[in-house]
This record gives structure tokens, C-alpha cells and sequence, in this order.
């Protein structure tokens, strides 16, 4: 298939510009940062690079027409005009799934029918069925309507990219992985300076980091649904594998965290052993209230607890209060980012940050605050 495809990147709100770099980055023409999400163009080749190599994006959706539609009719007509036999073939598994946002078609599970029965009309009149096996491989079709205007979409991801492959357990209150690698890519780490993370958990942020540091690709370890498509072959996947290890880089790195807590220490190693970086990451039990280091410059980027995760307000102020003494201590080299949904993280910190994010943990609208030291 070597026609020019158009792809949806979905994103966490605020991070948007960084997966936009991203695939800049990647060499892809037609880059575009929307809210939520951004837009680009490439090949099929292009389908395994983007999910071996994307930190911050939710998926890769292969975006297959648009059309204006406010009645079911046009709902219906837009999706049969479609060539879903060039993507599906006669066994593939279609389920359908989608959202409607300001539009005239507000029912959901109405709009999944009327989709699924374009579809199903489609591939019908393709392969001579009046009913199709869908026993095959997954083509997962997703759908938004947007003030009228719809996408129909083809996951090519399948599991959440956020979805590495190497937490299978977490403490209690997860970071996604997306998440984690935004922050480390907007405090500007790229591997040269000391990283630290004194609230690690189960080692998301450093693991993250350290997979920046040595410029590999976060999906290695994982599959994907498109990998089992007729269309996009294995060469495609083994050719972007080995483009992404050939750009890894080897090197010395300080990369650490640190947890109060024994458990979360350990799952911190083992995490990190899953995800191939125990040689490059350092994990200890450790006290954030008497964090310190000597060297000239470095970098902080930690997720403390916050009153919607573990802590009840008060503990929180407290705690940022013991934090902040101890990183306005650090030397004046240092930068420290700290995401938290605390409206009074200022106050209690003790400085008002040089620079402010927003940005989602989840459903959790949170602030990321940018220290120059």
C-alpha cells in the first residue's frame, strides 16, 4: 500500500505540541497539534515506526474519511462510501466503538449500530456474504463526531501505547507511562545531567527517563494489533525495530529514585529489569524530605502524593512544605518540575514556580510546576 495515509495521534490535554515534536522528529510530513489529539501523514511503513517509537501518544489511528453528517442517513452513506475491503479482509473482526461531542447525532450506541451496519453492508457486497465470519484478526473501528463533522478510524495500536510492557503492578496511585515520558521530555532532559525522582513509586518517571536517555524505543517489548494486518507486512515491523535499535545511544547516565517506601523500591528494580534499564537506572529507599545533592546541575522531575491519591490535604501541605526546603537547597544549576492537582502547592513549596503547565493525570486536572534554581 503505498498511497499517502492520514493518521490521528490522540493525546492527553497538554501535551498535544510534544507529540507533535515527536513525529516531527520521526520525519513525518503534515504534522498538525489539535486539542486532544494530533494529525499527520506517512505510509504503512510508517504504522509500526509510530508505535515502536511514540512516548507521549495515546494510539495511532489509521483515519479512513470524514464526511459532515446530521441525520442517520448521511451517517450511513458516509461510512458504506468507504473501501473497507481494501483494509478488512473477508474475516476480520470489526467491533465498532466511538463518541459524539456538539453534534446532532448524540446517541453513541445508535451511531455504533448504524456504523456497524455500513460496514457490514460493505464488506457484504465485497466478499458475496450476506453474513461475515468475523473471525480473524482485530480491526477495531472508532468513530467521532465533532460538531457534525465525523472521523471514521482504524486502531492500529490496539492496547494503549501508555502500555509498555513492563508494569505489570503499580502502587496505588499510577502514572501512565505516556504521562510520565511528557513530563521528563518538558523539563528537557535528554541524558546528559544527573535526573532525579525522590517520590519514584513504581519507578515510572526514571524509568521513562532512562529510556530517553538512551534513546529507545518504548515499544519494543510489546505487540500490536496492526502487526497481524495482510497490509502492513513484517519486513515493515522488522525494518522500523531495526531502525530504532540502530539509533539507540550507550552511554554513562545518572538516573535515580527514591521512595520512602520499602515495596514501592523493589517494584521499582523489578519494573525497571522488565523494561531493560537496571544498568542504567538506580533505585533506593529514601526520604524526600532530606533529598540532596552536590552536584552543580540536575534535574527533578516527581509526581508526589496529593489529596485525590493517597494523602488528606494537610498531610500534602506538609509534605510539600518538607520538600521544598530541601530542593530550594539544591545548587543553583538545578531544575526541579513537579506535577500536582494541590491548589496550594505554591504556597506550601515556598516559591511560586518560574513556569506553569496544564496537564491530566487521568481524569485529575493538574498543574506542572517548572523551577529554575
Amino acid at each position: 500500500m503505498d498511497q499517502t495515509l492520514q493518521f490521528v495521534i490522540p493525546a492527553l490535554m497538554g501535551v498535544e505540541s510534544t507529540v507533535a515534536w515527536e513525529l516531527k522528529r520521526l520525519g513525518l510530513p503534515g504534522v498538525r497539534a489539535e486539542n486532544g489529539r494530533v494529525l499527520c501523514q506517512g505510509g504503512a511503513g510508517d504504522i509500526p515506526r509510530m508505535n515502536l517509537n511514540l512516548r507521549c501518544g495515546a494510539r495511532v489511528l489509521l483515519s479512513l474519511g470524514q464526511f459532515p453528517a446530521r441525520s442517520f442517513e448521511e451517517l450511513f452513506q458516509g461510512v458504506l462510501s468507504i473501501p473497507w475491503e481494501d483494509y478488512i479482509p473477508r474475516e476480520g473482526r470489526f467491533p465498532v466503538k466511538g463518541y459524539s461531542i456538539s453534534s446532532t447525532l448524540h446517541s453513541v450506541p445508535a451511531c455504533q449500530s448504524i456504523v456497524k451496519k455500513a460496514l457490514c453492508t460493505r464488506l457484504g457486497r465485497a466478499y458475496g456474504l450476506e453474513t461475515l465470519p468475523e473471525t480473524g484478526s482485530l480491526y477495531q473501528v472508532q468513530f467521532s463526531i465533532l460538531k457534525d463533522q465525523v472521523t471514521v478510524m482504524l486502531d492500529t495500536s490496539g492496547d494503549s501505547l501508555y502500555k509498555r510492557g513492563y508494569r505489570a503492578q503499580n502502587m496505588g496511585a499510577p502514572l501512565r507511562e505516556t504521562l510520565a515520558a511528557a513530563l521528563v521530555l518538558l523539563s528537557r532532559y535528554r541524558g546528559k545531567d544527573p535526573f532525579c525522582d525522590p517520590f519514584c513509586g513504581s519507578g515510572t518517571i526514571p524509568i521513562e527517563a532512562a529510556l530517553i536517555a538512551k534513546n529507545r524505543a518504548p515499544g519494543l517489548n510489546r505487540t500490536f494489533a496492526a502487526q497481524k494486518w495482510g497490509w502492513v507486512p513484517s519486513k515493515l515491523w522488522m525494518a522500523a525495530a531495526d531502525e530504532a535499535m540502530d539509533h539507540e545511544f550507550h552511554g554513562d547516565y545518572d538516573i535515580w529514585g527514591g521512595d520512602i517506601d520499602p515495596a514501592a523500591v523493589e517494584l521499582s528494580r523489578h519494573n525497571a529489569e522488565l523494561a531493560g534499564v537496571e544498568d542504567t537506572v538506580r533505585f533506593e529507599t529514601a526520604d524526600a524530605a532530606r533529598f540532596h545533592r552536590d552536584s552543580s546541575r540536575g534535574r527533578v522531575v516527581t509526581n508526589p502524593p496529593y489529596g485525590e491519591r493517597l494523602l488528606e490535604k494537610k498531610e500534602a501541605e506538609e509534605l510539600y512544605r518538607a520538600f521544598g526546603r530541601v530542593a530550594r537547597g539544591l545548587p543553583p544549576g538545578w531544575e526541579v518540575d513537579v506535577l500536582s492537582s494541590h491548589t496550594e502547592f505554591e504556597r506550601a513549596f515556598g516559591r511560586p514556580a518560574d513556569k506553569k503547565r496544564k496537564l491530566y493525570n487521568g481524569m485529575i486536572k493538574c498543574d506542572f510546576f517548572m523551577y529554575g534554581l
